[in-house]
């Protein structure tokens, strides 16, 4: 069976009344020097037996140490390289990127090693401009950006 994850999209608008988007940069050495298709919308996997909002809220928390709460949208779901479907939906708020908190992960690193670290899930954050975070995020949850973009509308 394809693994599931669910993911929060937050936004917000600018000043002068334009979305932005914010998504988190992925951590460990593999994304450590990537920044083009190496941001995501905070989200992890689920169980079948799980709630997929209630998941992707508790994700949305262990990655950016944020609660997320208020209306959400629901998005489309999409499939990830490697047929991982994505569940997402969107919110309005707002956070601090600086003030992140991610939870840990560990592999074996280098590889073959032997040796185990630790390393962030999330390395940091950003609010984007809706042309940005396309450039940024994974290409397939820019469907997730166009989506709540004609939501918005």
């Amino acid at each position: 069976m394809a693994r599931k994850s669910a993911g929060l999209l937050m936004y917000r608008k600018n000043e002068q009344g334009n979305p932005e988007f914010f998504l988190v940069h992925m951590g460990g050495p593999f994304w450590a020097k990537k920044d083009k298709g190496a941001w995501t919308i905070p989200k992890g996997e689920y169980e079948p037996d799980q709630d997929s909002l209630e998941a992707a809220k508790r994700e949305f928390k262990e990655e950016t140490g944020f609660n997320a709460e208020g209306e959400f949208i629901e998005l489309t779901p999409v499939k990830q390289s490697g047929g991982k479907e994505v569940c997402a939906w969107a919110f309005k708020g707002n956070a601090d990127p600086d003030e992140i908190q991610s939870n840990t992960f560990e592999m074996e690193w280098p590889p073959k090693s032997g040796k185990k670290q630790k390393f962030l899930e999330v390395d940091k954050a950003g609010w984007f401009s809706p042309d940005k975070a396309k450039e940024k995020i994974i290409k397939a949850q820019q469907a997730f950006v166009d989506e709540l973009l004609a939501k918005l509308k």
